[in-house]
């Protein structure tokens, strides 16, 4: 089995593991937010998972604005004067620092009173390497060679992996956080918050307790996808990712990269090269038709649209894992 590293067993920080999370004061000192005339609390997010959070702890008790709107690709996003003004005016933003870099500037610049970073909730990892950045990569061994893993082109600060969506045990961990400062944002609905919020991470050990027993048994543990947002997930269920252009989604792969995935797919029976929704298809299906394979979706859950296999996170990651586990040949 072709385990690249075990989990650490990091703890979650001790803010959030006693519930209690401080919001960033950009802009005033109250501790409660003010609400908007409908008498909820406005909430801006960045992209899908922020939002999906938002909502489902949030319930009838905000209003939730998405600056990246569907079928726009995140990492591109770019936001006019006038929404960077606005963000000014939210009592709360969410949002995770290192996936949208036009993001993090405009809440630096808006004085939001009350922020959010998603990636303080919870430990963050590096995962592998790219050129241009000075953090070290993984590597492993492959028949005696060893093969350099690419990375992703959007990255915390520290070449931190921030992709933490598509673990659903990180996941929980951010959402207990985002619960705990909607809760100090708005008593008066405190307890709703806490419900709402116990809700959601019941659902996501559910669907963690899904990915474990599906992924258990399989011929293969590698699979090889256009972008590498799944170090997470790969890592929580003992899987191993091998990217085609870690740069960008988009980016054509050196024939030295195509020569390698080519052997990795042969030795590790790879059957699949997966692809995404809100980005081209046509690295993955080059290298498919190079060598054989297959293709198929794996949504980095980055947006739902019209192409999504599933109206919500939990319907696209349950797709997912059916992706998963034919590729893989779960048994």
């Amino acid at each position: 089995m072709n385990v690249r590293r075990l989990i650490p067993a990091t703890a979650v920080t001790g803010a959030v593991a006693l519930g209690l999370v401080t919001l960033s004061a950009c802009g005033g000192t109250s501790d409660a937010a003010q609400k908007n005339d409908g008498g909820k609390l406005d909430v801006v997010t960045s992209f899908y998972p922020m939002q999906y959070l938002a909502e489902q702890i949030g319930g009838g008790h905000v209003a939730v604005d998405t600056l990246t709107k569907p079928g726009v690709e995140p990492h591109d996003l770019e936001l006019k004067p006038k929404q960077i003004a606005a963000l000014g005016d939210a009592d709360v933003i969410l949002y995770l620092k290192g996936i949208q870099p036009a993001v993090d500037d405009a809440i630096t610049q808006a004085g939001a009173k009350n922020t959010i970073d998603a990636g303080t909730l919870t430990s963050l990892e590096t995962h592998g390497t790219e050129a241009g950045h000075a953090h070290e990569g993984e590597e492993h061994a492959h028949e005696g060679e060893e093969h350099a893993h690419e990375g992703h082109s959007h990255e915390t600060e520290g070449g931190q992996d921030p992709h933490i969506w598509l673990d659903p045990v990180k996941y929980a961990e951010v959402a207990k956080g985002v619960g705990a400062a909607f809760a100090k944002a708005d008593p008066d609905h405190a307890a709703d918050y806490e419900k709402n919020t116990a809700g959601l991470v019941k659902k996501l050990g559910d669907l963690d307790t899904a990915f474990e027993t599906g992924l258990k048994n399989t011929t293969t543990r590698t699979f090889i996808t256009t972008h590498s947002a799944f170090g997470y997930l790969a890592e929580r269920y003992h899987l191993e990712q091998e990217s085609i252009a870690g740069v960008s989604p988009e980016a054509d792969p050196s024939p030295a990269r195509i020569k390698e995935l080519q052997e990795i797919a042969e030795h590790d029976k790879v059957t699949t090269v997966f692809f995404e929704t809100l980005a081209s298809d046509k690295t993955a299906k080059t290298l498919a038709q190079d060598t054989g394979l297959k293709t198929d979706v794996l949504d980095p859950l980055e947006g739902i649209t019209d192409k999504s296999k599933g109206d919500d996170y939990i319907e696209v990651m349950q797709s997912n894992l059916a992706a998963l586990q034919k590729a893989l040949g779960a048994k």
